[in-house]
């Protein structure tokens, strides 16, 4: 892979060299090669690639699962390579899959749970913008996910990005069939309250999903940051620094 350089940039395939831009670094060019799709989908030196390739696929599509469902939270607290990286721990919840047969692994016989902890935003970490204490709990015979923080003093508790005067707290619960690719998912929100001194009242919230679901199930938390100006909320930098992350996870 190489970068474009000079006034005129180029895309598209020429010579052999194929010329592109992305968003992230810019306009690259690299040399058109590999290995025929169809040797790779027949020839038996290539099952190992043909293996990694279904399950890489499968994680995939559960990652997009996992955006879609959680999307009303997640919109606004992402950052621009989540996708990817929440791909490559999807691998890894299938590479745990000790009763399937390597290429057949999936995410419901895999560990779910290693999702626990996921960083939707590496720009704004919930690890390292809210110290306040809170209890996070998935109860499957009620499907009642559950996050209880109780009073706090915004200002000592939370660290917010310059320019803040107001933050709400977001949640999310998501039960997720990824076999059938269906899903349920609530989520709620304090109202927009002041970054200051003052203690909170407790919250608690509850998202509600299928009771006694056999299906995995995900809890988020995360942080929602405003600004004021002349009495009109903004969402502070279209939220580039709000974070989320997945605070308990439930599989099977």
């Amino acid at each position: 892979m190489a970068r474009q350089k000079g006034i005129i940039k180029l895309k598209g395939t020429l010579g052999g060299i194929t010329f592109y831009k992305t968003s992230l670094d810019g306009h690259l060019a690299r040399e058109k090669g590999g290995i025929e799709k169809s040797r790779i989908m027949s020839d038996p030196a290539f099952q190992r690639t043909r293996e990694n390739g279904a399950e890489f696929g499968r994680a995939g599509r559960a990652g997009k699962m996992l955006r879609t469902a959680l999307r009303a939270v997640l919109i606004n607290s992402a950052d621009s390579r989540m996708a990817s990286r929440l791909t490559k721990m999807m691998v890894t919840v299938i590479q745990a899959d000790l009763v399937n047969e390597r290429g057949l692994r999936n995410v419901i016989d895999g560990e779910a749970e290693l999702l626990a902890g996921f960083e939707f935003n590496i720009r704004g970490k919930l690890g390292t913008s809210l110290f306040a204490p809170y209890t996070a709990a998935i109860d499957r015979v009620t499907g009642e996910l559950t996050v209880d923080i109780p009073p706090f003093i915004p200002a000592n508790m939370i660290v917010a990005p310059s320019g803040t005067t107001h933050y709400k707290i977001i949640s999310a619960g998501a039960e997720i069939d990824f076999e059938n690719e269906v899903f349920t998912v609530t989520d709620s929100a304090t109202a927009i309250l002041p970054w200051d001194a003052v203690a909170t009242v407790a919250v608690a919230q509850t998202n509600q999903v299928t009771a006694a679901s056999t299906k995995p199930l995900f809890l988020a938390l995360g942080i929602e940051f405003y600004q004021e100006v002349n009495a009109q909320m903004y969402s502070l930098k279209n939220g580039a620094f709000n974070p989320l992350a997945l605070v308990q996870v439930s599989g099977l």
